[in-house]
């Protein structure tokens, strides 16, 4: 939903029930056969997976709201990496920290210290180099908050809750990305529709 916010359009939430397993109904599989959140429809165009989403939504829009993709070809290419590097060294770790830290203790499930530990120095490791790129500009995919930027908002958020915090104030750029990215309108918007 942050994208759809950052771009400024107009748009229904239909939020699902998971507690009656409505992601597994045959009328949700028809959208997404994994039974997972989210899903997008845009008129007769189909979606499943954020990040597929997010990229559509930010160059089928790309004349409203915030510019999250750029289209320099080099830039453009600066964002994709930074945004794979969320993908396959932010998110892996992140995911199974906000698991052990944060979804466990919502479904009453005993935390695992020694998976703990290991993510930890994982995140560390990921957060050292954002530390290196967030010296050389503001966000990750440039001077300008993008989709390199937008795509860690969930778990960020989560793992700012956490312990994981101290990892992130630890490091002052990183801290202050954080920080920001956070605290944008779109973002405190779509936490403010989130069940408590």
């Amino acid at each position: 939903m942050a994208a759809l916010f950052e771009k400024d359009l107009d748009f229904e939430f239909v939020p699902v029930d998971f507690a009656t397993r409505e992601q597994k109904t045959p009328q949700f599989l028809a959208l997404n056969p994994f039974g997972q959140v989210p899903v997008f429809e845009d008129g007769d165009f189909k979606l499943f997976e954020s990040r597929a989403i997010t990229k559509y939504v930010a160059e089928a829009y790309a004349d409203k709201g915030t510019d999250l993709v750029c289209k320099d070809p080099k830039i453009s290419a600066i964002q994709t990496m930074w945004m794979e590097v969320e993908g396959q060294k932010f998110d892996p770790t992140s995911s199974k920290l906000g698991w052990e830290l944060y979804f466990k203790q919502m479904f009453g499930l005993t935390t695992d210290e020694a998976v703990v530990a290991d993510l930890e120095k994982k995140l560390e490791d990921v957060l050292d180099v954002y530390e290196q790129r967030l010296t050389e500009c503001k966000y990750l995919g440039g001077d300008s908050f993008t989709l390199a930027d937008l795509h860690h908002l969930p778990y960020l958020h989560i793992l700012i809750g956490t312990k994981m915090k101290s990892l992130f104030d630890a490091r002052p750029h990183v801290n202050a990305w954080a920080s920001d990215i956070l605290s944008r309108p779109t973002w405190v918007k779509v936490v403010s529709m989130s069940p408590k």
